[in-house]
């Protein structure tokens, strides 16, 4: 197997990885990856394999072709993530103040909406089955723009939003497994890299973007508009995705995924990922509600550091890349388990608006970034393209696990306590366990053969 490129789902930013070339680094929730031998691309989605071989017969897509299925991977990122999922976090304290709902029941469905995710990363290629992915792909952002069109009725109680809140994260993992695989195979290599960045730029511009939306459509007509206007726009989004999707399919070929065991070293790094999630969860569902109530500085002031935080997620895996290139993977990521407990306490020490600032920018940074330091040392510590991909696909799940369960944690005990600080005081101790476990666990020597050099 000759080198490895990744594209771990979350924003677009070109970075490095193990092998040197140039990549992207992002996310959260699913990765890609890309292996590359000398007679065929594999494609290694949440732990299976796509075959993306191109025959000598087949011809290279035009540029404009390959230009509209990147508009389409866009697209269908910042619907189902952008505004599907993160949309969300700038409403919660409209919706509280407005008394949609109580403070943990809106809470509730937020973690409603990352168990939905978890279904879709865990099931989207299930569906390839028996669905077409394009067909697939235009009804999940379809069900998107229905899904928040469905929330501006707001008598219809605590279950009717759940239900719906749940329908756009499962949408949105759906999206961002099949989506990219579909693009990405038949895409040339060549434009792998251009075209992956142009997708996964929707997650980080779709947080930024609502947190400047959300409040203007709010102030121009109340919550009810508020979601009608995300509805409108992720409307006009699949409208502009919908004849994008490309249309020879005969490239993907799901085959079983690889059966080696995984080994210590890297269980324990799944481990680590999975309470990293955890750590994260409370700036994800919170932030703009700690800000505009707990702080009591309003909706805007709450907005605002929502897109300090969209902002930071679109450069965070880019920095983090740059960083493993100086110092190596394993150093870079103990590093990052130290600045992000750091940005995590923040608001458990102090309330000046400031270093809220920091911590959000932090976090939003290590939201994708921290993805980008994951992938790389399962890199060193795997062999082979089959088995990284099935640890990265093992990797997504324990994410987008521990993130649904964590949200439904912090839900429950928000709802008890009314108490932000406590939330981010737990996000503190995952993280910091994560870093223990590293210490602990991250010295063990790679498959191959001893550790690695820093690079």
């Amino acid at each position: 197997m000759g080198s490895i490129r990744a594209i771990c789902i979350c924003v677009a930013p070109l970075g490095r990885f193990p092998s040197g070339r140039t990549g992207i680094p992002t996310s959260t929730c699913i990765a890609t990856g890309l292996a590359r031998s000398e007679g065929s691309v594999w494609l290694i989605c949440a732990g299976e394999r796509f075959s993306t071989t191109m025959s000598h017969d087949d011809p290279l897509p035009s540029s404009g072709h390959v230009l509209h299925a990147a508009l389409a991977g866009f697209s269908a990122v910042l619907v189902g993530n952008g505004l599907g999922r993160f949309a969300y976090t700038p409403l919660l304290p409209a919706l509280i103040s407005d008394h949609w709902f109580s403070p943990s029941a809106a809470a509730y469905l937020g973690a409603a909406n990352l168990a939905g995710y978890l279904a879709g990363a865990v099931l989207g290629h299930a569906a390839t089955r028996y669905i077409r992915p394009a067909r697939l792909l235009r009804g999940m952002m379809v069900l998107t723009a229905v899904s928040l069109l469905a929330c501006a009725e707001r008598d219809l109680g605590f279950a009717w939003f759940f239900l719906w809140r749940f329908a756009a994260g499962y949408a949105g993992g759906v999206l961002m497994v099949v989506g990219a695989a579909i693009v990405l195979s038949t895409t040339p290599p060549r434009r792998r890299g251009l075209v992956g960045g142009m997708m996964f730029t929707g997650v980080g511009l779709g947080i930024a973007a609502s947190g400047i939306i959300v409040p203007q459509l709010i102030e121009w007509g109340g919550l009810e508009r508020a979601w009608v206007g995300l509805a409108a726009v992720s409307l006009l989004l699949t409208l502009l995705a919908w004849n994008g999707w490309p249309r020879d399919e005969r490239r993907i070929d799901v085959m079983p995924p690889a059966r080696a065991g995984l080994g210590l070293p890297v269980s324990a790094l799944l481990a680590e990922y999975g309470l990293n999630a955890v750590g994260l969860v409370p700036h994800m569902l919170f932030l703009v509600d700690y800000v505009a109530r707990g702080l009591g500085q309003g909706l805007e002031a709450g907005a605002s550091d929502w897109v300090v935080f969209g902002v930071a997620a679109v450069f965070g895996p880019v920095l983090a890349g740059q960083l493993a290139d100086r110092i190596g993977f394993r150093a870079a990521l103990r590093l990052a388990f130290c600045a992000q407990a750091a940005a995590v306490a923040l608001p458990v020490v102090t309330s000046a608006s400031g270093w809220i600032l920091v911590s959000s920018a932090v976090a939003g940074a290590f939201v994708p970034g921290i993805s980008t330091l994951v992938l790389g040392r399962i890199h060193e510590l795997s062999p082979g393209g089959p088995a990284q991909g099935r640890a990265w696909g093992h990797a997504t799940t324990a994410w987008a696990l521990a993130q649904a369960v964590a949200a439904y944690g912090y839900s429950y005990l928000f709802g008890r306590t009314d108490n932000y600080p406590l939330l981010f005081g737990i996000g503190v101790a995952a993280i910091m366990l994560a870093l223990g476990l590293e210490l602990a666990a991250g010295g063990s020597r790679s498959p191959q053969g001893g550790p690695r050099a820093p690079r």
